[in-house]
Order: structure tokens, then sequence, then C-alpha cells
């Protein structure tokens, strides 16, 4: 991940961070139109647009169904000793429920404990589309992106064919070199590090409810160029 790069930064924030503050408009006669924040898990596609799954029964949800246009804060702040200085993403865009099982199984895979009540009649995977973003990436570091810089660079359809198979091969046969990319590249500790899904600019992992996020120094597009960028970094990590 390029900190120089706003755009790489705001898409890390959004597909690094397992949950967000969702902000929608209330839909209740005693304050209907107020701002109403909540908080919620959260995981993307590939092409890097949020995923939500959704209980109907949810108060936010149907702020959703009366007005779906939505606002998510991304942050990275507590590892600093002054949060205001980590950096933080408020995205706007529009949530629509989607029926996309493939989505589906990567809010799953980011989230297991979701895999006992995703299947529920009564909850519903909601896809957000970005119309912009507001970054504050540090003091004096502050702009404006539209959505389509929000959202990943390329063509997915390659490597969504690709990832089911590329995440079970890694976790099966290469559990060894996660745990490599955790500790040597992350700097994260413990062993029994899983691959969770590989997008164009990354791979998501996670260790019991610990998530981390490794960025790609350029973009993958398929099976092949994903393949050589795993070695690439694995050769890395054990020379680190």
């Amino acid at each position: 991940m390029t900190a120089d790069d706003p755009s790489r930064l705001a898409r890390h924030l959004i597909r690094g961070r397992g949950q967000a503050a969702l902000a929608t408009t209330l839909d209740r006669a005693e304050a209907r139109g107020h701002p109403y924040a909540s908080l919620v898990a959260t995981a993307c596609d590939l092409a890097g647009n949020p995923l939500m799954l959704l209980s109907d029964l949810a108060q936010h949800t149907a702020n959703i169904k009366a007005d779906s246009r939505v606002s998510l804060l991304f942050e990275d702040t507590a590892a600093g000793a002054d949060p205001l200085a980590g950096p933080r993403l408020s995205l706007l865009g529009d949530a629509e429920a989607v029926d996309d099982e493939a989505a589906r199984a990567r809010f799953v895979a980011r989230h297991p404990t979701a895999a006992r009540y995703a299947g529920f009649a009564d909850f519903r995977l909601y896809r957000v589309t970005a119309r912009s973003g507001h970054l504050v990436a540090g003091f004096g570091r502050i702009e404006w992106l539209d959505g389509g810089t929000l959202r990943g660079p390329g063509d997915v359809a390659a490597l969504a064919a690709a990832e089911a198979a590329i995440v079970e091969h890694m976790n099966r046969d290469h559990a060894d070199a996660i745990d490599l990319y955790a500790a040597r590249l992350l700097h994260k500790s413990g062993e029994g590090w899983r691959m969770t899904g590989i997008d164009p600019e990354g791979i998501d992992l996670c260790r019991k409810t610990e998530t981390a996020r490794l960025d790609f120094a350029e973009t993958v597009a398929d099976a092949a160029t994903a393949r050589a960028t795993l070695v690439a970094l694995v050769n890395a990590a054990r020379s680190n």
C-alpha cells in the first residue's frame, strides 16, 4: 500500500477494515430524516464495493429501504497516540440488496461467525456503490475522491473465477507461507493465519478474530499473475 497515493490508501481502508460506522437517514415518525449511526461488519467484492449482511429487523435496514443513500466511515486510527492523526475515509454511496452467492461467500469468509445466520430468510446482503469519498490521511492531507477511484482497477472476471481455487490451495498446501506473510511482512504474531480472499490489489488474512490486509505492489488480473505475486511475496518474507 502506497501511503502517498490517496486512491490506494482509500481502497486499502475499504478493503482492510472489517467494520465501519454506517450512517443512514432515520425512518421513524418521531424523528424522520434525522441522521442515524450504527456499527456494521463489512467485507468487499472483488471490485472493491463494500458489502454488509443486514437483518430485516434492524433499524438501519428499514432506513435503507426508505432511502438508499448511506455513508460508511472506515478508519485506522487505533495504532497512534493521537487517533485523529490516523487515516479515515467517509464513503458516500447507495446501498442495494443483492442476490450474489460469490459476494456472500466472500463476506462469510471474512466473518466466519456470520455463517450461523447468513442463510436466514431475514438476512440480506447489501452492496454499496460509491458515489464519492472524503479522505483524511493526516494533517493537511484531505481530499475528495470520486466513486470510480474508490473501486479497484481493471476487469476482475478472470481473478473472480480463480479466487476460490487460489484461496483453497494456499490454505491447504501453503499454510506456512501465509504465516510468513503475517509475521514477516505484516509483523503479526501467532500461527494459524488463513487467507480469506484475494483481489487485484491484495489478500485478506485472518487468525481467530483478528484480520489483516497485505497489499500487492502491482495489481494482478488472473490466476497466473496471482501465483507469481504470491511466490514473490514468499521470497520477500523469507529474506526479510
